[in-house]
């Protein structure tokens, strides 16, 4: 049963060892149970697709595990796809090649498979910090990507199906489905993992091992003067991260039922995943994941709205990122942009009009300062 704790003054609930006040569990709730009927609601229009979101979980999955390393120590990685791309193709060979057909033996792989290479990578890697940390992260997805897209045995750059055994698809508790039935029940399957995975995160978060990280992240040379083992504990934080990345991967695979470099290991792929993380607000647990998917719905969206989604896509990011500066979760938090400007409005409701003369004059201001750089640009003088 849960037990009511005082937090800091505020009164909440502890269970299994998970402190909320009663805010914070109405959130959850609801969370929870709109992650459930997703699926329902996504019949109800053709423009709003199970296959969008449940693509944008996945990869909002493995931003999660990505900001546990943003986040407490401060290190930003460039090539986080290899992780995703390792589970993605750990789970096609085995599937290919050791017939193995149980989605839970494949998901296994990919784990197994995303824990060796983050142990690998994590050891050459982590030897440097800042931008040439980030940077040989990157050296080491394209080295994989290289590897994915010459070796024939993995397709090369048209990659493999992972349709193994006479049903031709991975079995569900020893069953094969029908396409539609194994969509749905795979995406079920994603919001369990989910939601083991973020009760997992959560309880690292609260665990001595983050202070430890927060103490790294902040100075180095004094978290070692005080007896931490900084790079063991760096290169853990990195392993953890790089298994979130191999399970959303396995998940990926599963769900697809293929695997191609482009999709999986390619260097925008990380970068996708990193900005992921900063647009949700890589300061809050959950906030990854919603990244993730208005990330990819974003992408899905502007392809059908238009041949240039990219700008598309770039511009509405921009309005999100000036305008969410904390990230999309982030910013709707107590003490959040959001939030304080919503309480401002219920205190003074005519603040809406100065609202709009503050905004009109500071696009007035941004384009003169822009016409002011051109012009020196292109003439020499102000």
């Amino acid at each position: 049963m849960p037990e009511r704790v005082d937090r800091d003054g505020t009164p909440a609930y502890r269970f299994l060892g998970v402190e909320v006040t009663r805010r914070e569990a109405a959130f959850l709730v609801i969370g929870v149970v709109f992650l459930f009927v997703i699926p329902d609601i996504a019949g109800l229009s053709d423009s709003l697709q199970l296959s969008v979101i449940h693509q944008g979980l996945l990869f909002g999955f493995a931003a999660v595990g990505l900001n546990l390393l943003l986040r407490h120590t401060k290190l930003t990685s460039f090539g986080h796809a290899a992780f995703f791309g390792t589970g993605a193709y750990a789970t096609a060979v085995l599937a290919r090649y050791a017939g193995v057909q149980s989605v839970g033996l494949l998901l296994l792989g990919a784990i197994a498979a995303a824990t060796v290479m983050a142990a690998i990578i994590g050891v050459l890697s982590l030897r440097h910090t800042g931008l040439y940390f980030a940077l040989l992260t990157l050296a080491f997805g394209q080295l994989l990507y290289a590897i994915a897209l010459g070796q024939s045995a993995l397709g090369g750059s048209d990659g493999l199906p992972i349709r193994p055994g006479p049903a031709n698809q991975p079995l569900l508790f020893g069953t094969a489905f029908s396409p539609d039935v194994y969509q749905i029940l795979t995406y079920y399957l994603t919001v369990v993992v989910i939601l083991i995975g973020l009760f997992v995160m959560y309880r690292i978060t609260q665990s001595p091992f983050r202070n430890a990280l927060d103490a790294i992240g902040q100075e180095r040379t004094r978290a070692r003067f005080i007896g931490l083992p900084v790079r063991r504990y760096v290169w853990a934080a990195f392993v953890i991260s790089g298994i979130y990345g191999g399970v959303a991967g396995g998940l990926y695979a599963v769900v697809r039922q293929y695997v191609r470099p482009e999709g999986t290991l390619f260097f925008l792929r990380s970068g996708d995943i990193l900005f992921m993380a900063i647009l949700g607000g890589f300061r809050t647990l959950a906030g990854p994941l919603i990244g993730g998917v208005v990330l990819v719905f974003l992408q899905d969206v502007g392809q059908d709205v238009t041949q240039y989604y990219d700008f598309l896509t770039g511009v509405v990011l921009l309005i999100l990122v000036y305008g969410f500066p904390r990230g999309i979760v982030g910013s709707l938090r107590s003490g959040g942009i959001v939030n304080t400007r919503l309480n401002e409005l219920r205190r003074e409701p005519s603040v809406l009009s100065s609202w709009g003369r503050t905004a009109v004059q500071s696009i007035e201001q941004k384009v003169a300062e822009s016409l002011t750089s051109l012009r020196i640009i292109l003439f020499g003088v102000d």
